[in-house]
């Protein structure tokens, strides 16, 4: 994957970006990494990546806020935990790497038709709707606002699963879904 190269100044930088990842759950351990290249190196997704871990936490030290929110490496990290498991610092990558991914979503800094926002996004919607998810429905939702030759392509699939009554149209809910919603509503004031 190509990356353009180009120069930033200070200036340009958000000073204030390091302090909110600072912030975020083990955020403060992120100061501690020796730039060791471990995580870069276990991780099995990082040839398909614009910047390596080592290099996004380097980025995100130094304040480099649009160029780490816009970098498909968050989306592509499969959360595997092996950069964790491996990082001689014990630092919490994969939990930044989501801490990253929320706050890319939050602020609408992310591909606009690349599934995985999009999933995350319908999902959440799903659940605080009706408490519970659908896979078929979810399924729908995200080929519709990403790719609908994909959806056509899953029909036979889908026509199987349907006949062998391991998929279902009909959506469940909870019978108090007004508890799911007060939940997600406190988790909002969380972050």
């Amino acid at each position: 994957m190509k990356v353009e190269r180009t120069i930033k100044y200070e200036s340009e930088l958000d000073k204030s970006f390091p302090d909110w990842v600072a912030s975020v759950p083990d955020g403060e351990k992120l100061r501690d990494c020796i730039q060791c290249g471990t995580c870069s190196g276990i991780c099995p997704m990082s040839i398909y990546m614009d910047y390596t871990p080592r290099r996004l936490i380097a980025m995100a030290r130094e304040g480099f806020k649009d160029e780490v929110l816009s970098s498909l490496t968050l989306w592509l990290c499969a959360s595997c935990y092996a950069c964790m498991v491996n990082c001689p610092q014990d630092i919490s990558i994969t939990d930044i790497m989501y801490a990253f991914k929320m706050k890319a979503i939050e602020e609408r800094i992310y591909p606009k038709r690349f599934p995985i926002p999009v999933l995350a996004r319908e999902f959440a919607k799903m659940v605080t709707t009706t408490g519970r998810n659908t896979e078929s429905r979810l399924v729908f939702r995200l080929a519709l606002k990403t790719n609908l030759i994909n959806l056509l392509k899953m029909v036979p699939l889908g026509w199987k699963l349907l006949k062998t009554g391991r998929m279902q149209f009909r959506g469940d809910a909870v019978k108090n879904n007004q508890e799911i919603k007060a939940m997600f509503k406190a988790l909002e004031g969380v972050s």
